[in-house]
C-alpha cells in the first residue's frame, strides 16, 4: 500500500506540475518578481531615511547642548565676579555633565552616520541590482513574446498546410472516381453498340434482329427519296457541233446555257 501511495503522490505532483506550467506566464512571473524587488528598495530606502532622521535628532541635541554649556561657563564666570563661588563651582560641575553627554552623543552620532552610509551604499548597489534586472525582465518578456506570437503562426500554418493536404487528398479521390466513371461509361456504350447489352432505353419487347431490319429499312428509304430527287432535275442539252474540230470544245458557259 505504501508502494501504491508513494505513486499515485508522485503521479499527482507529476499531473500537478504539468498543470501549473501550462498555466504559468514567464511574463507574469518577471513582473511579479520586479514588483517584489521594488518593495525591498522602498524598505532600504526608508531605513535610510529613519537613520538620517535619527542622526539629525542627536546632531540638534548636540547642538543644544554644546549651547547650554556655553551659557553654564559663562554663569560661573559671572559668580565668580560676584564673588559667588558656590555658584560658579555649581555651573562648572552642570558644564562638565553637559560635556560628557556632548560625547557621548558625538559617539552615537558618528555611530548612525556610518550606519547612514552604509545603508545608502546598500540602497545604491539595490537600486542597480533592480534597473537591470527590469532591463533583463523587458527583454526575456519581448524574446517571449515574439516566440508565442511565431508559434501561434506556426500552428497556424501547420493546420493550413495539413487541412489542404486532406483537400488535396479529396480532390484526388474525386478525379480518381470520375475518371473511373468516365472509363466505366465508355466500356457500356461499347458494349451496347455490340449488341452485348441491351439499351434499357428502348421499347419493350425490340431485339437486335428488329433493329437490324430498322436499319436496313431506313437505307432503303434514303436510297428511295435520293432516286426520286435525281428524276425531279431537269435533263441537261447536248453541246453543239462544230465543223472541223473533232476535238471538243470547252463547256458552255453556265450564264450562256441557261
Amino acid at each position: 500500500m505504501s508502494s501504491i501511495a508513494h505513486r499515485m503522490a508522485a503521479l499527482f505532483r507529476i499531473k500537478a506540475n504539468k498543470a501549473l506550467d501550462r498555466a504559468e506566464d514567464p511574463r507574469e512571473v518577471l513582473d511579479y518578481s520586479y514588483a517584489q524587488q521594488q518593495e525591498m528598495l522602498q524598505k532600504v530606502r526608508r531605513g535610510v531615511a529613519d537613520v538620517a532622521t535619527s542622526r539629525k535628532r542627536v546632531d540638534l541635541q548636540i547642538n543644544q547642548l554644546q549651547q547650554s554649556g556655553v551659557k553654564l561657563e559663562a554663569q560661573a564666570q559671572q559668580a565668580l565676579s560676584a564673588g559667588r563661588e558656590d555658584l560658579a563651582r555649581e555651573a562648572l560641575t552642570r558644564r562638565t555633565a553637559v560635556a560628557s553627554q556632548v560625547t557621548d552623543l558625538q559617539t552615537q552620532e558618528a555611530s548612525l552616520q556610518d550606519q547612514e552610509e552604509k545603508l545608502t551604499l546598500a540602497s545604491q548597489r539595490l537600486q542597480a541590482k533592480v534597473d537591470s534586472f527590469r532591463t533583463r525582465k523587458e527583454t526575456i518578456k519581448a524574446t517571449y513574446t515574439a516566440a508565442e506570437a511565431q508559434t501561434r503562426i506556426t500552428e497556424a500554418v501547420t493546420g493550413i498546410g495539413e487541412e489542404m493536404g486532406d483537400v488535396g487528398l479529396a480532390m484526388q479521390r474525386a478525379q480518381d472516381k470520375t475518371e473511373q466513371m468516365q472509363a466505366r461509361a465508355g466500356a457500356l456504350d461499347e458494349l451496347i453498340a455490340s449488341g452485348a447489352l441491351e439499351d434499357a432505353t428502348l421499347p419493350a419487347g425490340r431485339d437486335d434482329i428488329q433493329a437490324e431490319l430498322e436499319a436496313v429499312t431506313a437505307g432503303q428509304d434514303v436510297e428511295a427519296e435520293l432516286a426520286r430527287m435525281k428524276a425531279q432535275l431537269p435533263p441537261a442539252s447536248a453541246p453543239p457541233a462544230v465543223e472541223g474540230a473533232e476535238l471538243p470544245k470547252d463547256p458552255p458557259d453556265q450564264k450562256e446555257t441557261s
